[in-house]
């Protein structure tokens, strides 16, 4: 284990992060919050010192880094960037409680938007706007921002993007990781400056459209209004709309557009398997409702907004759904552990996982029936390769088994069945709002602190899909290797 490597990267992130907090320092002091302002600078000039002094410690270091190297930093750096992301807001008095600020943090770098905050309208500008921001820095994920604009060292950063960046394979689309970076991040930035010009267009301030835009584009939910998104207009809840079914897109996808590979990238299997679900679903909910809503319209705007925020796992909302018939609240749920397509900035399974699992079901029917029969699986047009089908056939043991047990520590907790389980499907999945004492307009302010920071746990594994913080825990991750 090349734990100089370890730290010097982590050092870098932590650098990284304090940087990235002058942007919230920046809005405290338009705001005139001086004491939120002075919670972030101090915090600020901590982490460059740890950062400064990781560096220091680890100038002497063998660049290389191997694929445990890699799960290893993607695992510690994220848990460092929550750990210290969370002091402002204790700081501050925002958040008072540690436990609780760390809940809220975590919630929102792995764009998850569970909340323990009953009113959000009583958070500073500054915090309300690094809350919110932080769905933003955490949806393409911050290592990929450290390599999109610091030097590739050793050229093996390919590592730590593949344990960070959502789903099954991970690839680069450029020869070199670091232009893959800068493309991946170009692409997000201008879709959420996109986002911000039509919501500002569409009647919100400035700053209330770069939260939503943050929120929307990490696919996170966080937001200054205690009705979510349900006070603006019908144009913006559809600008909303649109923009979260289209960050819950592999960002390939739009790669392929720019190279004008149209072709490929509307051929997309799991593209239209997405477009599919959403379709579905909105048309099944819009049925169900009936005449709940006074118009047509309305009922469909709704039924889309509460799809595309729950399959792209944001979270946002229109209205309070958990009113909604059980058939319709049934489709949800289900969505929730869906999620969007690998390489987006949405959580859940991958959409991509649910199509290989269904076609891999398919096979194995078929071999059953014809025990002769040579069967094989394809996947976007090509063979799918035996370790692939493997590896996502564990995937999906290993999810259910961590969400069995996570399940049953929140159990613990005085609530109903459907509380408990919507609770660890929302957290786990990185959706945020679940039903009942979970709800879109209630919050996870009555968990008790040891069942906060379970969730937190169960917030990081399924942003970072398990294995990074799983290996990290692991003792042999950190063994030498005998020569």
């Amino acid at each position: 284990m090349n734990l100089k490597m370890i730290f010097y990267t982590l050092g870098r992130i932590i650098g990284i992060e304090a940087i990235l907090m002058l942007l919230p320092l920046g809005v405290s002091m338009i705001y005139g919050e001086w004491n939120t302002a002075l919670a972030f600078l101090l915090t600020a000039a901590g982490a460059l010192i740890i950062s400064a002094a990781l560096y220091c410690l680890t100038r002497n270091r063998n660049k290389t880094i191997y694929a445990r190297e890699g799960f290893v930093i993607v695992a510690l750096a994220w848990l460092s960037l929550s750990a210290i992301g969370a002091v402002p807001f204790v700081l501050s008095g925002d958040i008072p409680s540690y436990v609780d600020a760390f809940f809220e943090t975590v919630s929102g770098f792995t764009t998850t938007g569970a909340s323990i905050l009953r009113n959000v309208e009583i958070l500073t500008r500054g915090a309300a706007f690094w809350r919110s921001f932080s769905h933003f820095i955490g949806g393409m994920g911050v290592l990929v921002l450290m390599m999109a604009i610091i030097p590739d060292e050793d050229g093996r950063s390919i590592h730590i993007m593949r344990a960070e960046m959502p789903g099954p394979v991970v690839d680069k689309i450029v020869p070199r990781v670091k232009n893959t970076a800068k493309i991946l991040y170009l692409i997000y930035i201008a879709m959420t400056l996109v986002e911000i010009a039509m919501l500002c267009f569409g009647g919100m301030s400035l700053f209330e459209s770069a939260i939503h835009s943050f929120g929307t584009a990490g696919t996170g939910g966080f937001g200054i209004m205690a009705d979510s998104i349900g006070g603006y207009s019908p144009y913006c809840q559809w600008v909303i709309t649109v923009f979260m079914l289209l960050f819950g897109v592999n960002f390939n996808l739009y790669y392929l557009l720019l190279i004008k590979r149209f072709c490929s990238a509307v051929k997309s299997e799991e593209l239209w398997a997405y477009v599919g679900i959403v379709a579905a679903s909105v048309a099944a909910i819009v049925v169900n409702l009936g005449n709940m809503y006074s118009t047509f319209a309305e009922t469909l705007r709704h039924s889309a907004f509460q799809v595309a925020s729950i399959i792209t796992t944001t979270g946002y909302s229109t209205v309070d759904f958990d009113m909604w018939p059980g058939f319709s609240k049934a489709i949800l749920l289900m969505l929730m552990f869906v999620g969007g397509c690998a390489g987006s900035t949405a959580g859940g399974l991958k959409v991509s996982r649910v199509v290989l699992l269904f076609k891999s079901i398919k096979c194995e029917v078929r071999q059953m029936l014809h025990p002769r029969a040579v069967t094989t699986v394809k996947f976007e047009g090509k063979p799918l390769d035996e370790a692939v089908r493997s590896g996502v056939g564990t995937y999906f043991a290993l999810y259910a088994l961590l969400f069995g047990l996570i399940f049953l520590i929140v159990s613990f907790e005085p609530f109903d069945l459907e509380t408990s389980f919507s609770a660890t499907a929302a957290c786990f999945n990185n959706v945020g709002p679940g039903f009942a004492a979970v709800g879109p307009i209630q919050s996870y302010a009555d968990y008790s602190g040891f069942t906060k920071l379970v969730l937190s746990f169960a917030m990081l594994l399924g942003r970072l899909e398990l294995y990074p913080l799983l290996l990290t825990l692991i003792p042999s991750t950190w063994a030498r290797k005998k020569k």
